[in-house]
């Protein structure tokens, strides 16, 4: 028997983390002097209560779903995948390439030609790591971590040496034809009366995130090999008794989830920027990783972790832009919520599980 309902280690759990992240959050905003309550006023405001905060929410949150599924689906492997951010990197040479040297008559034929750019790319990136993983024993997290700096090495020597247009100045590739262009949300819910998300870059990629989301879920836990993948995750011994390949699950979660976090470039690179830039990817490599912990490494629990922190990264904007706190707290309650999602989860989990068997045995 659980000991702890299904329901209460989705969700309590995660609300309980997050309210003890936000109570310690508003200790360290009295600490430097701030009112907690106008702080927090003042990220809703800013991120929630108008379109335009709504669209930078969005855009936020659809880069953390794909990073935040990336990480999940490795999570159900057993495999820490913190390379998002390399692969990421490498998903947007993929949708460079697919959107500068494809003459794509409509938008809706682009996106998903750079999708598999991106997917494809995202995916050879992880594929190394994998490879060494499966075959050698090496850590996964140590080679992705590695890769990722190499390849943000290799992103840079690309775009200063190869893509870069002549005369330019700038580490970028030239922009993109304009049927590749993604329409906004702007684009999509705006009146001649009444203009909606005005400059918010969310795109039409929040929706391809969230079918990400479906496909997730129908391949974790209706299809025979996210079921291999649980069982591998599980007992790895177990799952080799089954008759199911180690080095084969291995290869296929990391190629799975290396496509996942090639995909995000699809919002940053064809959708924000419609062009391949340095840095494009912004940390949503790592943040994906919280991501997953808190959205305990299901597409439900992942898109809605996703809103969050796309909620704490605009709300945060605000916070630097209208007071004296600075950008980087917001950085400091990204990592309260890391701490108690993952590394501190059994501060919760355990009296939780207490109190739930003493509530059955009362009930007994």
């Amino acid at each position: 028997m659980d000991k702890m309902p299904q329901w209460a280690d989705v969700v309590l759990i995660p609300l309980i983390s997050l309210l003890l992240a936000a109570i310690l959050s508003a200790l360290v905003i009295l600490a430097i002097g701030e009112n907690p309550w106008a702080a927090f006023k003042l990220m809703v405001e800013g991120a929630l209560m108008r379109s335009a905060g709504w669209g930078y929410t969005l855009y936020y949150a659809t880069n953390f779903i794909f990073t935040g599924l990336a990480v999940a689906v490795a999570f159900h492997a057993r495999l820490f995948n913190i390379g998002g951010e390399g692969q990421a990197m490498l998903g947007g040479l993929g949708v460079a390439l697919a959107c500068l040297y494809v003459p794509w008559p409509h938008w809706s034929l682009a996106i998903l030609g750079a999708s598999v750019g991106a997917a494809l790319f995202g995916a050879l990136w992880a594929l190394i790591p994998a490879y060494l993983q499966a075959k050698r024993g090496s850590h996964i997290v140590i080679t992705t971590i590695m890769f990722n700096f190499i390849a943000a090495a290799l992103l840079n020597y690309v775009l200063v040496n190869l893509l870069r247009p002549v005369g330019a100045m700038d580490p970028a590739t030239a922009k993109f034809p304009e049927a590749t262009h993604l329409p906004t949300f702007r684009d999509m819910f705006s009146t001649a009366d009444n203009i909606m998300f005005r400059g918010a870059p969310a795109n039409v990629t929040f929706f391809l995130a969230l079918a990400a989301c479906l496909v997730v879920w129908i391949l974790i836990w209706r299809t025979r090999l996210g079921y291999e993948l649980r069982a591998f995750g599980h007992s790895e011994s177990a799952a080799q008794y089954a008759g199911i390949s180690p080095v084969k699950i291995t290869v296929i979660a990391m190629l799975i989830s290396g496509a996942l976090a090639g995909m995000m470039s699809v919002n940053t690179t064809m959708g924000e920027s419609e062009r391949l830039i340095l840095n494009s990817t912004e940390g949503a490599g790592f943040i994906g990783i919280a991501v997953a912990l808190m959205g305990r490494s299901h597409p439900f629990g992942v898109l809605l972790a996703a809103l969050l922190f796309g909620f704490l990264y605009q709300g945060g904007a605000e916070l630097a832009l209208w007071t004296t706190i600075p950008r980087e707290l917001i950085v400091v309650i990204q990592a309260l919520v890391i701490l108690f999602t993952g590394a501190l989860d059994n501060m919760v989990r355990m009296p939780l599980e207490k109190l739930f068997l003493a509530m059955r045995k009362g009930d007994a």
